[in-house]
């Protein structure tokens, strides 16, 4: 490597390397863009002739062995994955949007959205949100789990009064209301510390319910105003609203005061840490009970863009329905033999 003509190796190398991920990348896209499609019209042909012909179900068992035995190497024709197909086919009769959308994530994270939402919207809105972020399938059934499409942009804010119009929008989408604390393990009762500690020691976690864009800058960080200290609980920065967004948490329902304490601690990220060409800060107070005219009437005078959201630890069961819910052993029994075909595809 000391020879003189091979001192840009590492750089040449590099490149290579980079250019073959990307030209992988950009294979492996295609190739799922393309089964997704196949599958459509597999799907979209089976029921036409269904419709036309009057096709039993029982015709979907038959075609599986037929393809089965002409493409033995193909793991996608079992009868559950040609019902996903006539399913999917069913859902979006649009091949536009199957071009445009659907075909833009895998194959088992559509046929997830089928089996777990019901309205077209939301599911539009989860594929959406899968190809922008790059949801994995266990990431994706957890958003919807957790009921994500009808938490985000509901948290109370002052944003169309304080913020430009496009900012505005951007930063209320943002913001879900309420936030799921669940991974913490803490009970109901947890102080807002014991609560913060965890948070951090959960980072991960934390930033997947936060949204994509927030990156942790710190906890309790300091500010010193006039020989006074004051500290933040928590403080992120939003690569996408490109500003500072800080976060205080509460283990009470909302109080007005709670909102001009922020705006005070605003004030001071904005004149101490803020750089020209970042946007003003944002501040989110996550409380135990958001109190939802309270909460307005507190926002409506202050100055500093603010939202309010509640936080919750755990999702409790009712005690009257602990006892019907099934075992783990049953539930693997229920569903080993069906998740056979997808666990052979991938």
């Amino acid at each position: 490597m000391n020879n003189p003509a091979l001192h840009n190796y590492d750089t040449f190398l590099h490149d290579l390397k980079t250019r073959i991920r990307s030209a992988r990348t950009r294979a492996a896209l295609a190739v799922n863009h393309e089964l997704v499609l196949l599958y459509w019209q597999i799907g979209r042909d089976i029921l036409e002739r269904q419709e036309r012909e009057g096709w039993g179900t029982k015709v979907i068992d038959r075609l599986s062995t037929d393809l089965r035995a002409e493409f033995p190497d193909m793991k996608g024709f079992s009868p559950r994955n040609l019902k996903y197909m006539r399913k999917f086919a069913e859902a979006w009769p649009d091949e536009q949007f199957v071009q445009q959308a659907a075909a833009q994530i895998p194959w088992f994270h559509n046929c997830v959205v089928l089996d777990k939402i019901k309205e077209r919207i939301e599911r539009e809105w989860y594929i959406h949100k899968t190809f922008e972020h790059g949801w994995s399938r266990d990431i994706l059934e957890m958003q919807i789990e957790s009921r994500l499409y009808h938490r985000q942009g509901k948290a109370i804010s002052n944003f169309a009064a304080t913020l430009p119009p496009l900012q505005s929008d951007l930063a209320a989408q943002t913001l879900k209301d309420p936030y799921l604390f669940d991974f913490l393990g803490l009970g109901n009762e947890a102080q807002e510390r014991e609560v913060e500690r965890e948070l951090v020691k959960h980072i991960t976690s934390f930033l997947l319910e936060l949204g994509a864009g927030f990156s942790f800058v710190g906890r309790q960080v300091h500010l010193e105003v006039e020989g006074e200290d004051f500290f933040i609980d928590l403080l992120f920065y939003h690569l996408k609203l490109r500003c500072y967004v800080v976060i205080e948490l509460k283990a009470t329902k909302f109080k007005p005061e709670y909102a001009g304490k922020l705006n005070f601690y605003l004030s001071a990220v904005d004149a101490t840490m803020r750089h020209e060409s970042d946007n003003p800060s944002i501040g989110l107070i996550l409380c135990r009970d958001r109190k939802g005219l309270i909460a307005e009437y507190a926002l409506k005078d202050i100055s500093k863009p603010v939202g309010v959201s509640e936080y919750q630890l755990v999702a409790a069961i009712p005690e009257n329905l602990k006892g019907s819910l099934p075992s783990i052993e049953e539930l693997e029994a229920e569903f080993s033999d069906v998740h056979d075909d997808e666990t052979k595809r991938q």
